[in-house]
């Protein structure tokens, strides 16, 4: 019965007098298997997974080099430290060996110290290798595990100040939640037709989708009479409500000094900037046109408009769905980027089911 405990080495050779000798060398040592042949080689690692392999190269059949090349064509066995053991010593042969893979070349007859002694140190660094993969391996999941920790705790904070600003003294975040889903949907569409794939492909959307949460931050700036303000706002009002925008893109610029967030930031910037212009450039703060605005506040914008229209405000009842969509649709072209509207136009369906999934408490009312 052989000693679980106890490392194993295969030895491969043809020749039945190297063979006995080396297994007579290596068994009060090690756990031996003797094989003749390659083939048996094959065989026996579908059973068993040894530390290391001692292999003959001049044999009938399919000689050392053949064997090692498949040893390390296959992912199960490619980390299996292998010998080549023979009666050929040109520095030709070992370079071939080792060009192959071998860790090692060792001449017959064997030398028993000398043998041992090799095996001994190879079976050493690569149990060191084990232990360190592990232990990098440990590192990697700790370092992972503490930055979705990180991660975590930065989404939170971003979701509970968007919170605040969206709905001050109301913590429930809907308008926030729909208008992520809402993008969500829009880009599956686009990348199903394929439109703008090459910007959308280059984005991250781990990252892209969280940012969308600050794109009304600068709201914060804005006072309560005119953000809760019963009614329509005065032309004063709506231009000092219009400031947000810019508010929002600094207040976001100062959070950059805060942590190693920049690309975050960067597309939240994008969304915050941008998501108020219009295709046909009479929008704000900068009275962009067409493709000059961002693909982020493009997105937005249809995001932002279709909410506001199907939420409660202060100076209108909500439309339905079906309305708001057809708002959209015949905004193309005019306010929004019409590749956009023939994508919403087919993803509307569900927008609408996510608009009743992610529905504000009754009562509930935010100005756009």
């Amino acid at each position: 019965m052989r000693d679980e405990k106890r490392q194993k080495i295969i030895l491969v050779d043809d020749c039945h007098v190297s063979l006995t000798m080396g297994k007579s060398i290596l068994e009060k040592h090690y756990d031996v298997y003797a094989l003749h042949s390659a083939e048996k080689l094959f065989d026996i690692l579908r059973k068993v997974t040894p530390d290391l392999i001692l292999l003959d190269i001049e044999m009938p059949g399919m000689n050392g080099y053949d064997a090692i090349t498949i040893l390390k064509g296959n992912k199960r066995h490619e980390d299996i430290p292998v010998i080549f053991v023979t009666a050929k010593s040109s520095e030709s042969d070992e370079y071939a060996g080792l060009t192959l893979g071998a860790i090692d070349y060792v001449t017959k007859p064997f030398s028993a110290l000398l043998l041992l002694k090799r095996i001994e140190n190879h079976l050493l660094i690569q149990r060191q290798r084990v232990e360190l993969l592990g232990f990098n391996n440990n590192l990697i999941d700790m370092v992972m595990n503490k930055t979705r920790q990180v991660c975590g705790l930065q989404s939170a904070i971003i979701t509970v100040v968007a919170d605040l600003v969206e709905f001050r003294d109301v913590a429930t975040g809907c308008h926030i939640s729909r208008t992520q889903k809402y993008i969500e949907r829009l880009i599956e569409q686009l990348m199903l037709e394929g439109v703008y794939m090459d910007e959308l492909l280059s984005w991250d959307m781990d990252i892209k989708l969280p940012s969308t949460k600050l794109h009304d931050v600068g709201k914060i700036s804005i006072s309560d009479a005119i953000l809760n303000k019963p009614g329509k706002l005065t032309p004063d009002e709506f231009e000092i409500m219009k400031t947000h925008v810019q508010k929002g893109v600094e207040a976001i610029g100062k959070m950059e000094g805060f942590g190693n967030f920049t690309e975050f930031l960067d597309h939240a910037k994008t969304f915050a900037g941008t998501h108020h212009e219009k295709w046909d450039g009479s929008g704000y703060p900068n009275g962009l046109e067409g493709e000059n605005i961002p693909l982020e506040g493009r997105i937005m914008a249809i995001a932002d408009v279709y909410d506001a229209l199907i939420s409660v405000r202060p100076y209108k009842d909500a439309y339905s769905t079906e309305e708001a969509a057809r708002i959209i649709m015949e905004g193309s072209g005019v306010h929004f980027d019409p590749k956009l509207v023939d994508a919403f136009e087919k993803a509307s369906d569900e927008f609408a089911a996510v608009a009743k999934e992610y529905r504000d408490e009754p009562n509930q009312s935010r100005r756009m």
